[in-house]
């Protein structure tokens, strides 16, 4: 059985924009007038040392995050390390945590869209609390609803948002500072208030967590995770302590901590109205971010609880047909909705989720210590906390979350207590007997190659296989290429991925998508069956990923393959994607030869084989294609190079003959065809496509060169051979050599950083 690899698709800026989103939402928009009520202008001290416990935690997730790249976060690490006892507490806390997040964004939503807006879209003035809290409560159904449905677009959305808020607070603060923000009494409340005051704002840094739930799917997790995480809570740090300095420089602390909108009325005094308009805009967007991206983070952390049996496995089933953890979504966000119809005040909100998210962090600097002593055989971080920082960050970071905790709200103090006895009885109640023991064991997440091949094979063939009916040939094909240029050490790769929306976990897709799953197995299974039948070496990979077509890719890369084939249905769209979504990228950036195969009938795969001769740059791969399926048919299969040429002589004076018979033997040339390989057609017409088309219906096999280079929105190969693609009922083979297109500056500067 081919064990499921979890694709990673997240490099150093998706990670970071991850945390980042999470991070700059409603924190830096709402909090500076609950911030300044309760502290003044020393609340920027608060978000300082807010910034810097996260910092702490960030540096000791990372090295758990590393050492156990698995969905569930902070919780996960808690359950190995320390056993189901914390790990119920660490879960129900969360889960709270995320909810309680999750509406202080939608009540900072309902403020900035209605108040907010109201100064300048009519209708929306006039509504009071009772229309910001239908706007927080129609908001977060929306959102639920939005990942219920497991809409793809959002990771995409979420982009721009974060690009789009980051844009808006350097202009904030540049302009802010510039206008000469005067502050008056710095510290008018004294410093027990600065401290309680660090447990209010604390939620604002819960986003880095974002980034180590995803752990499982990022790319070089030993330097990226660390590096996003800790560059995620410096970012907004900064930031923070920037936006409290201007505005309670330009604002007094009493004008301040009245406001509902306390960004946008700070910006009105030295940006005026249009400069107050774009961070409202900007407001209603974060809030939107950070509540979706905590829904998402909830049902992860519920997913990893059932996964240990500390919570009933029922809430996690994925949805028949959306492929989302539907329950988990539901039940967060009706928990939301209750929160906001209730009317728990947004200041409380605001201190609850920062409670629960301290207690988490106290018990994950514990859990690295207790890993560090244990020393487990499978916890082998690949990021470590450097010798002259350990223990000192772990033991410093589990004091000041407990500082922070004793120096908050009782009511808020109360309420956590209220949800940590939860997690205590639910332990006793029903996890106890039902939770697995205490394993520090990892799970093993790369694949074991089969026996067939041992990894090491000169030349490499990746085959993606989804369909029984065609993995046969496909394999025959792809073994064919591999005898060609090495029959010895080549080998054959066979990948399948099983595509997951955005709004599940990959391993969750694996736990309840059974049927997907076996499915899967058995295409490998087959495989590898074919595979001893056609006596080449073979290696398969199951994979679960977001998007099929960047899997493939990453495979192409980590294989150092020489030739990937994938199998065409003969569609073309002139929509989004041309050959399709995961085709596309495949051929557009495939760093070697690609080959795609449009399977005609079942007895007419072989023999008769034509090439299109033409002078395009990869007409010789379709030649040496041509020419490995020959080879491997034996005696019977015949070559034939084909030219279509206007009738008429040229201005030298050539025949078309002469003219076509020239162009077959410069690729001929080029190809490094043998002359007993092959026999030469020159066919002449008016209409060159028709008379390709005409030609084409003669033999079992075309194969085709692609007619362009470089990667063009419009087309992949060219419009000429998808167009004999898609009309000819033979089978059709296009082909194209190594993709040299010039790396763009985006390109560049995300290797650069990846690297």
């Amino acid at each position: 059985m081919t064990e499921q690899e979890l694709a990673r698709d997240l490099g150093f800026l998706e990670a970071y924009t991850i945390g980042l989103g999470t991070m700059i939402g409603a924190g830096i928009f709402v909090l500076p007038s609950i911030a300044a009520e309760q502290a003044g202008p020393a609340s920027m001290v608060s978000f300082f040392f807010g910034g810097l416990v996260s910092l702490l935690a960030a540096i000791s997730l990372s090295e758990l995050a590393t050492g156990m790249p698995k969905a569930g976060g902070s919780y996960y690490y808690v359950n190995r390390a320390l056993g189901p006892f914390f790990g119920s507490i660490v879960g129900w806390g969360m889960w709270a945590g995320l909810t309680f997040a999750s509406a202080f964004y939608m009540i900072g939503f309902g403020q900035y869209l209605l108040p907010g807006l109201g100064q300048y879209v009519g209708f929306l003035a006039g509504w009071g609390e009772i229309g910001i809290t239908v706007a927080a409560l129609v908001m977060a159904a929306l959102l639920t609803g939005v990942n219920y449905y497991g809409v793809k677009e959002t990771g995409a959305l979420q982009n721009v948002i974060v690009l789009t808020l980051v844009g808006l607070i350097i202009a904030f603060l540049g302009i802010g500072i510039v206008d000469g923000p005067t502050i008056q009494e710095f510290n008018p409340n004294g410093w027990p208030a600065v401290a309680a005051t660090i447990g209010t704002v604390y939620v604002t840094f819960i986003g880095f967590e974002v980034i180590a739930t995803s752990a499982e799917e990022i790319k070089n997790p030993s330097r990226n995770l660390p590096l996003a995480m800790i560059a995620a809570v410096v970012t907004p740090t900064l930031m923070y302590v920037g936006v409290m300095f201007v505005s309670t420089g330009t604002l007094s602390i009493e004008v301040l901590a009245n406001s509902q909108i306390p960004v946008a009325d700070v910006a009105t005094e030295f940006m005026g109205s249009i400069g107050a308009l774009a961070m409202i805009v900007g407001a209603v967007l974060a809030t939107v971010s950070s509540a979706n991206a905590s829904i998402l983070s909830a049902a992860r952390v519920n997913f990893a609880m059932g996964r240990d049996q500390i919570l009933v496995n029922w809430l996690n089933e994925v949805h028949d047909r959306f492929r989302t953890p539907y329950r988990a979504i539901s039940a967060t966000g009706i928990i939301t909705l209750v929160l906001i119809a209730i009317g728990v005040g947004i200041g409380t909100l605001a201190e609850v989720a920062s409670f629960m998210y301290l207690v988490t962090y106290a018990l994950v600097h514990v859990a690295v210590i207790v890993l560090r002593r244990a020393n487990p055989d499978a916890y082998d971080p690949s990021f470590r906390i450097p010798g002259v920082l350990y223990p000192v960050v772990p033991v410093l970071g589990f004091v000041a979350c407990l500082a922070i905790l004793l120096q908050m709200n009782t009511v808020v103090q109360a309420i956590g207590a209220v949800i940590t006895v939860f997690g205590v009885v639910w332990y006793f109640a029903y996890a106890r007997d039902r939770a697995l023991s205490q394993s520090l064991l990892g799970e093993a997440i790369a694949p074991e190659p089969t026996t067939a091949a041992d990894g090491q094979g000169s030349y490499r063939v990746v085959v993606p296989v989804a369909n029984p009916e065609t993995e046969r040939d496909l394999l025959r094909m792809a073994a064919a290429s591999a005898y060609a240029d090495d029959s010895e050490t080549a080998e054959v790769v066979a990948v399948n991925i099983i595509e997951v929306p955005q709004q599940t976990s990959l391993e969750q897709d694996l736990t309840f998508e059974e049927a997907r799953v076996q499915r899967q197995q058995e295409l490998l299974d087959a495989a590898r069956d074919i595979a001893d039948d056609l006596d080449v070496g073979l290696r398969t990979r199951a994979i679960v990923g977001r998007d099929a077509g960047s899997a493939i890719l990453d495979v192409i890369e980590e294989e150092n393959a020489d030739h990937v084939l994938l199998g065409w249905q003969g569609k073309r769209s002139r929509r989004e994607h041309v050959l399709g979504s995961t085709i596309d990228p495949v051929i557009g950036h495939a760093p070697c030869d690609a080959t795609l195969v449009k399977l005609g009938p079942a007895k007419e795969r072989a023999n008769d084989m034509m090439v299109l001769a033409g002078e395009g740059p990869h007409a010789p791969v379709a030649a040496r294609r041509a020419a490995e399926l020959a080879d491997a048919a034996g005696d019977t299969a015949t070559v034939t190079l084909l030219n279509v040429q206007e009738p008429g002589e040229d201005e030298d004076g050539l025949t078309p003959q002469e003219r076509g018979q020239a162009v077959i033997d410069d690729l001929v040339d080029r190809a490094g065809i043998s002359e007993d390989d092959y026999e030469s057609r020159i066919a002449v017409g008016e209409d060159i496509e028709a008379t390709i088309l005409a030609a084409a219906s003669e033999y079992d096999t075309i194969c085709v060169g692609a007619t362009r280079s470089g990667t063009v929105s419009q087309a992949v190969f060219g419009s000429l051979p998808e167009t004999i693609g898609e009309q000819t009922d033979r089978t059709v083979v296009m082909a194209r050599g190594p993709e040299t297109s010039p790396m763009s500056v985006r390109d560049a500067i995300v290797r650069r950083l990846e690297s």
